[in-house]
C-alpha cells in the first residue's frame, strides 16, 4: 500500500511539473509563436513570457521574423541566343506576418525557390548573353518586383535580389577571353598610332615655327645690316659734302683708290664715276696753271724744267694735306670706323653715272 502511495505522488508530481511546462512559455526576442487551440488558431506569442492552458493550447510553428539570407544553388538558364549558363543567385527576404506564413504556404522557402528560378529563367530568355553579363542591375530589379509582388500575399517580404555569378559555357568562355585579347590589342595599336601622329604632328609644328623663326630673324639682321650700311654712307657723304672738297683733294683721293679697283686677276672691266675725269681735269688745270705762272721764263727759251717740278711737287704737297684733314674731320663725323666703298663714299647725290674702262 505504501508502495502504490509513493507511485501515485511521483506521479502527481510529474504530472504538475509537466503541466507547469506545458502552461508556461517563453518567447525570445524577434521570434513569434503561433498558438493553436484544439487544432485552430488561437493567437500569436509575443517575446516575453506566456501562459498557455495545458493540454488545449500547442505552439503550431515558431517563426523567425529577422531577415534571412538564401542562397540557392546554381541553376541552368537559357539565354536568347541558345546558350546555357550557369547562374547563382542570393535571395534576401524576411517574413512580416507570422500567421500568413504559417497558413497561406506550406513551404515559404521552397516556395521563394521555385519561384526565383521560373522567374530568373524568363528573364535570361530574353537576353542575349553579352546583355545578360551586362544587365545584372536590370535583371536584379525585376526579379525583386516579380518576388516580392507574388510572395506579399504570403506575408513574406523580398528585400533584395543578387545575382552571384554568370558562368558561361568553357568553349564560349574561351572565345570570349579571344574576343577581348584582339578587343585589347586593337585599342593598344590604336593609341600607340594616335600617340605615332600627335609625335609627327607635333614634331613638324615645332620645325615650322623654328623655320618661320629663323627666316625672321635672318630678314631682321639682313635688314639691320643694310640700315646700318644706309647709315654710315649716309654720314660719310653728309661729312664729306660738309667738308666740300677741292678738285685738287678728289683728284688725289681717285688716284688713291685705283689701286684697290685695279686690285685682283679676275677683274676685266674697272667702273670709274664720271666725276673722275672731272677731276682729273681740274688736276690738268692746275698743272696747267703751272704753265702760265711760268710767264717769267724767256718765250725763246722754253719752259724751265726745274721750275715746273718745283711747282707741281708744291701742288701735290697741298692737296696731300687738305687730303688729311678731309680724312680727320670725315672720322670725326663717324661714330665708328667703317669701310666704306670709295665709289660710295665718293660718288655721293653727285654720282650720276660712270665710265667703263676695259683692263687689258
Amino acid at each position: 500500500m505504501e508502495v502504490v502511495l509513493a507511485v501515485l505522488g511521483i506521479a502527481i508530481v510529474l504530472f504538475a511539473v509537466v503541466t507547469l511546462a506545458k502552461s508556461v512559455r517563453i518567447v525570445p526576442q524577434q521570434r513569434m509563436d503561433v498558438v493553436e487551440r484544439l487544432g485552430k488558431y488561437s493567437r500569436t506569442l509575443s517575446p516575453g513570457l506566456n501562459l498557455l492552458v495545458p493540454f488545449i493550447d500547442s505552439v503550431r510553428t515558431k517563426v523567425d521574423m529577422r531577415e534571412q539570407v538564401v542562397s540557392f544553388p546554381p541553376q541552368p538558364v537559357i539565354t536568347s541566343d541558345n546558350l546555357v549558363v550557369s547562374i547563382d543567385t542570393v535571395l534576401y527576404f524576411k517574413v512580416v506576418d507570422s500567421v500568413r506564413a504559417t497558413y497561406e504556404i506550406s513551404n515559404f522557402l521552397q516556395a521563394i525557390e521555385q519561384l526565383t528560378v521560373t522567374t530568373l529563367r524568363n528573364v535570361i530568355g530574353s537576353l542575349d548573353l553579352e546583355r545578360a553579363l551586362t544587365s545584372r542591375d536590370q535583371i536584379n530589379k525585376h526579379l525583386s518586383s516579380v518576388l516580392d509582388e507574388t510572395t506579399g500575399r504570403w506575408g513574406i517580404k523580398v528585400t533584395r535580389v543578387e545575382i552571384k555569378a554568370i558562368e558561361p559555357p568553357p568553349s564560349i568562355r574561351d572565345s570570349m577571353e579571344k574576343q577581348m585579347r584582339a578587343e585589347r590589342e586593337r585599342r593598344a595599336t590604336i593609341l600607340n598610332a594616335e600617340g605615332h601622329k600627335q609625335a609627327a604632328i607635333l614634331t613638324a609644328e615645332g620645325e615650322k615655327q623654328a623655320a618661320v623663326l629663323r627666316a625672321d630673324g635672318d630678314r631682321q639682321s639682313r635688314i639691320l645690316q643694310a640700315e646700318g650700311q644706309a647709315k654710315a654712307i649716309r654720314t660719310v657723304f653728309d661729312a664729306i659734302h660738309q667738308a666740300n672738297p677741292s678738285q685738287k683733294v678728289l683728284a688725289y683721293q681717285y688716284l688713291q683708290s685705283l689701286p684697290q679697283i685695279a686690285n685682283g686677276t679676275a677683274n676685266k672691266v674697272w667702273i670709274l664715276p664720271t666725276e673722275l675725269t672731272r677731276a682729273l681735269e681740274g688736276l690738268g688745270g692746275a698743272l696747267g696753271g703751272l704753265a702760265n705762272m711760268a710767264g717769267d721764263v724767256p718765250r725763246d727759251g722754253g719752259l724751265d724744267p726745274e721750275a715746273i717740278e718745283r711747282e707741281a711737287r708744291a701742288v701735290a704737297a697741298e692737296a696731300a694735306a687738305e687730303a688729311r684733314k678731309l680724312d680727320d674731320e670725315v672720322e670725326a663725323a663717324l661714330p665708328a670706323p667703317e669701310a666704306i666703298p670709295p665709289t660710295a663714299a665718293l660718288g655721293g647725290a653727285d654720282y650720276d653715272g660712270a665710265a667703263h674702262i676695259e683692263k687689258r
